[in-house]
């Protein structure tokens, strides 16, 4: 029998009563009333300290997805961070980010959620996107997702990247015709790095929005959040209606033309007046990469911008100039914007062709859940809008089952004359890894005989390189410098511990210590050129990678190597977007062509094997380096690749053309990167060989691991020839740089019929190095190969034995 409404009244009147006095309870001890103008409650109830760590966490992740906020009102947080008084400090955090809320979130005791107005404008853009920021009160102290709800968003089909592309075709998802217009926006919340998915449990952090509009115009949404089915607030206040003016977008319309008025692609980023970059990044979609500030578009092609005023940035790899116009959208369907590209330098009219042999289609940057990544069209643009002859994209670990399925054993169908791209495999993520990654480069097949999964590959390196080798391809190692890296000198003269292991708080104010070659032992523990120490005498490594991490590290190894007799060459890379996400290209290997010969995948990459090459970060060049009569990685003496034979110690003459540019000054970036340490982004600049507050550089003449010679040059993009006398007196490697930011390959040259050995030092540094990489490694060697392991390393050990025996003292 049902109650009466009286008695169920009396029932439920005092619940409801105690609800709401405990609910007003707890909002009165946390937060003001909402004032007029849509003011945010003000919360009183949160320390200092991580509510300053979140918000720093907020501007970073901001700034990550193009929404800056003002530089004045960074200013005014900087000092609200560092504000003696606590609740000086927490009332003004929240003066700064309130006017940027779209609304207020209140998760009250009960975990019950209410929303409030915020009063940050509510303009949106047409085919775009706009970021606000979500205030949280969270009285509860919980730690849910966030998670927006609104019946205007329209269902969206979500793809592994992670990005929304295409209404879903799922019927049961489908809408009606009639609500279609209704479902006009889409709104995401940014829960990614430095950000977390979850909220803190803190009583106040602040959240970021995406909101993107299809439409223009006047248009009304619902915006609720919930952090859980069942925490909306009693009077469905967990929502609430907010007007938006859209703003209709003006199709930009794009001329884009190379130095000789042909057209071409370019790099493009694009901000307007608060710095806020378009296409909005956080909202991306393949080929633009949410990870980059920068899109490409070539001539013809089109950016979708609101009506306002905007500062381009466009350039197209390190050999360009980098531009800046300000151009104004005028409301309106359409307008065209002119762009002329402008060169300092362009080595392949000296048949100098630039490429990056480690570049990733998914992985690392590219999405969240690491199974699908992009589509070689979407690559050949960047590689393309980066100016990059030849761009190597290497199927690896997380992506392999899907992304080996462009591997073709050839040159892309996409490629462009002067601009290719091949599909390879860089082994990482493989039972092998661990002795370090490979770049197999030019493969005919890229699965490992008798595998049909990963975990079926070797557990140790030298048999993939041989494999590779036998099929024709040039195999070497990856990010040589990981497992590599070297105590730092300290001022006293003693040795730190290496950076990797060093707390924080450890470090001292300078540089890491730039002494090459470093007799220091490194502890081969790391997924670089670990294994080099043994393949490499083994001539099982055609080549080891430079440019993406410290040089020093890498070069170290190398010299080593080279004053022991191994000749296995040196190349530039990115690993994008693993180590280096900015772009492809900033690591970069130089191989020549013989003149008038068209760009060729085959040639090119032998000239990498063969050493015909330079490598570095594209802001300096050296150009036909030889050694008396022989090139660099061309037939000399013998019809020996690079080699130059003399019957008795004597001069030599080493001539090259160089050039570098920088800019006249330092800006505060370039000075900031100029004072950073060796094993700190970027390793590889021009701007950390700058000579005092000079233009100047200096250029290095390198015998057997040290500079003999050394001119300095103006950094103002000219092409200089240079000469130089050299001593030999005895077996020698010479070789060009500017350190840090190209280095040659060497000339080899080789005195009354000697080998080169250059230095026992070096022979027992290598040595010993074989030992310690062999305890490191040995542990994870599958039985059945542990038998032919132990035979490369004894073979190791012996070359090393008897260049020690050959080698005179130091």
């Amino acid at each position: 029998m049902n109650a009466s409404p009286r008695a169920r009244l009396s029932t439920t009147l005092p619940l409801v009563l105690a609800l709401l006095a405990l609910y007003a309870s707890g909002a009165a001890s946390r937060v003001h009333a909402v004032g007029p103008q849509q003011k945010l409650p003000l919360v009183v109830d949160v320390e200092q300290q991580p509510l300053v760590s979140a918000t720093r966490r907020l501007v970073d992740a901001l700034n990550f997805v193009g929404a800056p906020i003002k530089a004045e009102d960074k200013k005014s947080l900087e000092q609200a961070w560092t504000e003696a008084d606590e609740k000086k400090a927490i009332r003004k955090i929240q003066e700064i980010l309130d006017p940027y809320c779209l609304v207020g979130v209140t998760i009250n005791p009960e975990s019950r959620v209410s929303v409030v107005e915020g009063p940050a404008d509510k303009e949106l853009v047409q085919q775009g996107w706009r970021t606000y920021l979500v205030k949280v009160s969270n009285q509860a102290g919980i730690t849910p997702t966030l998670r927006p709800e609104s019946p205007n968003i329209a269902p969206v089909y979500m793809k592994g990247s992670g990005a929304r592309e295409r209404p879903l075709s799922n019927p049961k998802l489908a809408i009606a015709p009639d609500a279609v217009k209704e479902r006009w926006l889409d709104l995401v919340m940014y829960d990614k790095q430095p950000l977390k998915p979850q909220l803190s449990g803190l009583a106040l952090e602040y959240r970021i929005a995406t909101i993107y509009s299809r439409d223009r115009g006047k248009r009304e949404a619902v915006l609720g959040f919930n952090v859980g089915q069942g925490t909306q607030d009693l009077g469905f206040r967990n929502s609430v209606p907010i007007l938006f003016d859209c703003r209709p977008a003006v199709k930009v319309m794009l001329g884009v033309k190379d130095f000789d008025g042909k057209p071409t692609m370019a790099s493009f980023i694009v901000r307007d007046k608060l710095g806020h970059v378009y296409p909005n990044p956080a909202r991306r979609l393949a080929p633009d990469f949410f990870f980059h500030d920068q899109v490409y578009r070539s001539d013809g092609e089109s950016l979708d911008l609101p009506p306002g005023d905007y500062t381009v940035e466009y350039t197209r790899g390190p050999e360009y100039l980098v531009e800046t116009k300000a151009i104004t959208v005028h409301p309106g369907t359409t307008q065209t914007e002119e762009f002329a590209l402008k060169r300092w330098i362009h080595p392949a009219t000296r048949y100098w062709f630039s490429g990056d042999h480690h570049v990733h289609a998914a992985g690392c940057a590219h999405y969240d859940s690491p199974t699908e990544g992009v589509t070689p069209a979407d690559m050949m643009r960047h590689v393309v809008g980066e100016d990059l002859n030849v761009g190597c994209v290497l199927s690896w670990g997380p992506c392999w089952y899907t992304q080996k399925q462009y591997f073709e054993g050839k040159v892309s169908a996409l490629s462009k004359p002067n601009y290719l791209m091949r599909y390879d495999v860089e082994v990482s993520g493989f039972p092998s890894s661990h002795a370090g990654h490979l770049c197999l480069l030019r493969l005919k097949e890229d699965d490992y005989p008798g595998t049909t999964l990963i975990e079926q590959w070797p557990t140790w390196t030298q048999p993939i390189l041989e494999w590779g080798q036998k099929q024709g391809a040039v195999v070497g190692y990856s990010h040589s410098g990981w497992g590599l890296e070297l105590p730092d000198i300290l001022p006293d003269g003693t040795r730190g511990k290496p950076w990797t292991n060093r707390r924080r708080g450890e470090s001292w104010e300078g540089r890491a210590a730039d002494k090459l070659p470093d007799y220091a032992m490194p502890g081969f523990d790391g997924i670089g050129a670990n294994e080099f120490i043994v393949t490499g005498p083994n001539g099982a490594c055609d080549f080891i990678s430079a440019v993406d991490t410290p040089p020093i590290w890498e070069l170290n190894i190398w010299y080593h190597e080279l004053n022991c007799g191994v000749r296995t060459r040196i190349s530039g890379e990115t690993d994008f977007p693993c180590i280096y996400g900015d772009k492809v290209g900033l690591g970069r290997v130089y191989a020549k062509l013989k003149p008038d010969q068209p760009l060729d995948y085959d040639t090119w990459i032998l000239g990498v094997r063969d050493g015909r090459s330079y490598c570095g970060d594209g802001r300096s060049h050296v150009f036909d380096f030889k050694v008396d009569n022989v090139a660099v990685g061309e037939p000399g003496s013998e019809g020996k690749l690079s080699q130059l034979n003399l019957a008795k110690p004597g001069k030599v003459k080493v001539t090259f053309d160089v050039a570098a540019r920088l800019e006249e000054k330092p800006t505060p970036q370039t000075e900031k990167i100029r004072h950073t340490r060796l094993d700190q982004k970027p390793y590889w600049h021009i701007e950390r060989a700058r000579i005092g507050d000079t233009r100047k550089v200096p250029v290095e003449i390198i015998v057997n691991d040290h500079p003999v010679a050394r001119q300095e040059i103006v950094a103002d993009g000219e092409i200089r020839p240079l000469s130089f006398e050299v001593d030999v007196p005895k077996s020698s490697w010479i070789a060009v740089r500017i350190f840090p930011s190209v280095h040659t390959n060497p000339v080899f040259v080789e005195v009354a019929g000697k080998p080169i050995r250059a230095s026992r030092k070096s022979a027992e540094w290598c040595r010993r190095a074989v030992d310690v990489c062999y305890r490191m490694k040995s542990t994870r060697f599958r039985d059945t190969e542990r038998a032919a392991a132990n035979a490369a390393y004894d073979k190791a050990r012996k070359y090393y034995e008897m260049v020690q025996a050959e080698s005179a003292a130091d």
